[in-house]
């Protein structure tokens, strides 16, 4: 499964196309119906005992929707999989209302979890709510992962600056000048030139 996922049509108003996972297809026209002038679209609808993955993977969906009585094990671990490599909101409806289901589907990254069958006029504003919060944690996932980026640069940057010192005898702003003059004159992130500097001063 392709990891990135370009998640800009959720943040404005282009059409989102829904997989919906569903036995009951006279309610899947009811939902599809109620979702009429808005932007949310029906592209493609399948039975619980489908592939989930493989779903996915050929339909491209913006967000899964899915009534079940209980989620299953291999739902459960396809979603995890999905949330892991492309992750899309996910919006799930099951008659299971006990505490252990429910935290195992919000762990497998269920966005909006409902208890109970899917009505039609409900479905709208689940999704809208599914949406934002899906929108807002993977905002929150990225400022994570651009925090440790940073602090694991810095710490690089450090071991460097450190090991530069020890070898060369260097000050510490000597070494570190002497790491970004390197840096813009190969035109090199300063973390790279300290990465290349670990692995040759690190065998001397």
């Amino acid at each position: 499964m392709n990891r990135t996922h370009n998640t800009s049509s959720l943040n404005n108003q282009a059409e989102l196309c829904i997989l919906l996972i569903d036995e009951n297809v006279q309610r899947a026209e009811s939902i599809s119906c109620a979702l009429n002038n808005s932007r949310y679209r029906i592209s493609h609808l399948a039975s619980p005992g489908a592939s989930l993955l493989k779903q996915v993977d050929e339909i491209q969906p913006d967000i899964i929707v899915i009534d079940i009585e209980s989620p299953s094990r291999d739902i459960l671990e396809s979603l995890q999989a999905i949330s892991h490599f492309n992750p899309k909101p996910v919006v799930m409806f099951s008659a299971q209302n006990d505490t252990n289901t429910i935290n195992q589907s919000i762990e497998s990254g269920v966005s909006a979890y409902v208890v109970g069958d899917i009505e039609p006029v409900r479905v709208k504003p689940i999704l809208d709510a599914a949406v934002a919060r899906f929108r807002e944690f993977q905002k929150l996932k990225n400022e994570l992962s651009d925090t440790k980026q940073q602090l694991a640069s810095r710490k690089t940057i450090d071991q460097a600056k450190r090991l530069l010192m020890k070898k060369k005898n260097m000050s510490e702003d000597e070494a570190f000048r002497a790491m970004r003059k390197t840096a813009m004159d190969t035109g090199q992130k300063l973390d790279d030139v300290a990465k290349t500097l670990l692995s040759i001063l690190g065998t001397l």
